[in-house]
């Protein structure tokens, strides 16, 4: 660290990197005061903010004990804002104290330079390079519909539903930078990270955040390696996983029928994915699910012989649970009566949450009694003791902003907060059956601790759809930025989830959806929100081959994902890599986003327009290039042009490659099911 003063501000450098250059014209603290105003409509959340005071702190000066900086307004008042600094080999800590409480909002700016790219703030699945963009951090339904020049985001609008660029089930306030080093703010109040300006990153929070940690390390990888030791690591996968796709349906009893339909057409499997073991409710968005906590007998006669006939065959079972109860269910009533349910701020009564037609009490994790029994309770007894060997483990974004909670802690700080709460409950039930690492759930939601946590992310609900901003190409996205953050491991629904306003899948979509989840950490279906007017894909007898085809792939990298597995869990890397973290040198590793490495030696460019038969693919320099499925040999440091037929997507590895002979025999597998 080095902290120099001069007549009109300071500098504060860290491992040769230019973090704060403060000036009398050019402060980097603001304090203000703001008013917000906050509307919430079934997790989409509208956001405004009045700001009635922000004061730059122009004077700054070395504080009297010598270990940091005074902020006042003017030279020779008294501190409004104390900076306190602590160094150790890789790792700078500035801790913040207001000494003026009336204050709530905080503006912070940190050196850039012009050509610097910003990666990070959790998932993000419209842009990768953050730079140019201002982003709002607040966990929320990303929308249906994320670019607002679309009919498709203009007639989600018309109810409340769209969403922009910037949303996303889960941000954090932590970003990596091109310039190879780290931020991290911490705090769980609603932040803004703006990139939009060429010399600086303005940082805005709604209350002044307790610490700011930077990370610097000498390369990228050691630099994610330290992000993940500081948020947590996920154990490896289960074995049983990498084994074939996890098969989704929600149609009842008749899902064991259509299961041997995909064992018949040859297809690897791992798991019976059935979210609807708890019953279903029609509404005007589609089949959505009686959310309850138990087995539904009516809809699943005699499912503990069907899991341990399942079983037997060498399928799991496996379910679905969310952190909210509905009115008309078994547990609300026992939570109520325990009083394990938020209140609401404005009247004494349990706080509902219009969730679409159906309204839902918030178990109120903050409490320490409601947490423990829905860790024992409903998922170790319910869930893990009737013999679920996984689960989507949904939502954590809806906490309202005027709710209130046992902890007293204000719903404000409490939402962001949410998801790792809701995570960490998932993690205590595994834990407590000694399943932590055999059992496997997944989330959409996400907030900074969510990686120590929870094992598997997914991408939330996509568009059926190739558009840019809300349909496959956003998968991809999302998994490299929340990968740099500490997520090993990332999948989403193949195929998509989201129909609305005839926006229907397609064999192309869901073939290509497929090929793109073949090179994942995980393979697993979903039926969507309208499954009757969409394709599936048992339904089409060329889906199904190719569907097939694809899992077999899967599984024969299965000894290939297993040792990234284990990467993940003793260095922090991720499975699904952005090209510049092993390519440091080439500048156009920087900006691709829909070109991403499968560990450090597959290199996938999945398709993503329809009825395309030819793709290009970036090949970073530094090495050689093996087209998987011609043999051909390409010089990297060029894009290339390659045939494309489904079934045949852009795959390359690395020339030399330990992993070589595993590669080259994904050229044998034929189009035909065997």
């Amino acid at each position: 660290m080095r902290l120099r003063f001069f007549a009109d501000g300071f500098d504060l450098d860290f491992h040769g990197h230019a973090l704060i250059r403060h000036r009398t014209d050019a402060p980097f603290v603001s304090l203000g005061h703001g008013e917000p105003d906050i509307q919430m409509a079934r997790g989409n959340f509208k956001i405004d903010d009045y700001v009635s005071a922000r004061i730059p702190l122009t004077s700054a000066k070395a504080a009297e004990d010598g270990d940091g900086v005074d902020f006042s307004i003017l030279p020779g008042q008294p501190a409004i804002l104390r900076l306190r600094l602590a160094a150790t080999a890789h790792k700078l800590t500035l801790s913040l104290h207001s000494e003026d409480p009336s204050f709530n909002r905080i503006w912070l700016r940190f050196h850039a330079e012009a050509d610097e790219r910003v990666y990070g703030c959790g998932e993000q699945m419209s842009y990768f390079n953050l730079r140019g963009r201002r982003f709002p951090l607040w966990t929320s339904e990303p929308g249906v519909g994320r670019d607002k020049s679309t009919l498709l985001t203009f007639l989600a609008d018309q109810t409340q539903a769209g969403g922009d660029y910037y949303c996303t089930n889960y941000p954090q306030p932590t970003f990596l930078s091109s310039r190879r080093y780290a931020l991290h703010m911490d705090t769980t109040a609603y932040t803004a990270f703006d990139f939009r300006h060429a010399g600086f990153h303005e940082l805005e929070a709604w209350e002044t955040p307790r610490q700011l940690e930077i990370f610097a390390e000498p390369d990228f990888p050691a630099l994610v390696g330290a992000l993940s030791a500081r948020f947590g690591r996920q154990p490896p996968l289960p074995d049983w996983v990498l084994d074939g796709a996890i098969i989704g349906l929600k149609c009842g009893e008749m899902g064991f029928v259509r299961l041997q339909t995909y064992q018949a057409s040859g297809a690897a499997l791992s798991a019976l994915w059935c979210e609807d073991w708890v019953g279903l409710r029609e509404t005007s968005f589609g089949r959505r699910l009686f959310w309850d906590w138990r087995w539904n007998a009516a809809r699943y006669p005699d499912l503990p012989q069907r899991i341990k006939d399942l079983a037997a065959e060498g399928v799991r079972f496996m379910g679905y649970v969310n952190p909210y109860l509905c009115v008309d269910g078994t547990l609300y009533p026992e939570a109520l009566a325990r009083g394990f349910l938020a209140r609401d701020k404005h009247a004494d009564a349990p706080y509902l949450v219009d969730f679409g037609e159906f309204f839902c009490g918030v178990v109120d994790f903050t409490q320490e009694e409601a947490a423990d029994w829905f860790a024992e309770t409903v998922i170790g007894q319910n869930m893990l003791d009737f013999g679920l060997s996984g689960w989507m483990a949904d939502f954590g974004e809806y906490l309202p902003h005027d709710v209130r909670l046992a902890s007293g802690l204000d719903g404000m700080l409490a939402h962001n907060a949410w998801p790792t709460l809701w995570a960490k409950v998932n993690a205590q039930a595994l834990e407590s059956r000694g399943k932590t690492g055999d059992a496997l759930y997944f989330m959409r939601a996400g907030f900074t601790g969510v990686q120590a946590y929870c094992p598997l992310l997914w991408a939330g609900d996509q568009s059926v759809d190739f558009s840019r901003h809300d349909g496959l190409p956003t998968v991809i996205c999302a998994a490299l930025s929340s990968g740099l953050l500490g997520n090993a491991y990332h999948h989403s629904d193949i195929g998509g989830y989201t129909s609305l306003f005839d926006n229907v899948r397609t064999p192309d979509l869901i073939m290509r959806w497929t090929e793109m989840a073949a090179f994942t950490a995980v393979m697993r279906t979903h039926e969507g929100n309208r499954p009757d007017q969409n394709l599936q894909v048992d339904q089409d007898p060329v889906v199904l081959a190719h569907f097939a085809r694809m899992t077999r792939i899967y599984r024969h990298l299965k000894p290939y994902l297993k040792a990234l597995s284990q990467e993940a869990a003793t260095q922090g890397l991720p499975l699904q890599r952005p090209l510049f973290l092993h390519f440091p040198d080439d500048a156009a590793a920087y900006d691709t986003q829909v070109v991403y490495l499968l560990g450090e030696d597959l290199l996938i460019a999945p398709v993503l327009q329809p009825d395309t038969t030819r793709w290009q693919a970036y090949l970073p320099k530094g090495c050689a290039w093996v087209h998987v499925w011609s043999g051909a040999r390409f010089d990297g440091g060029s894009t290339v042009e390659v045939d494309a037929p489904l079934g045949h997507p852009p795959v390359f590895y690395r020339q030399g490659s330990r992993w070589g002979a595993l590669f080259a025999q994904l050229g044998q597998f034929g189009v035909a099911a065997s």
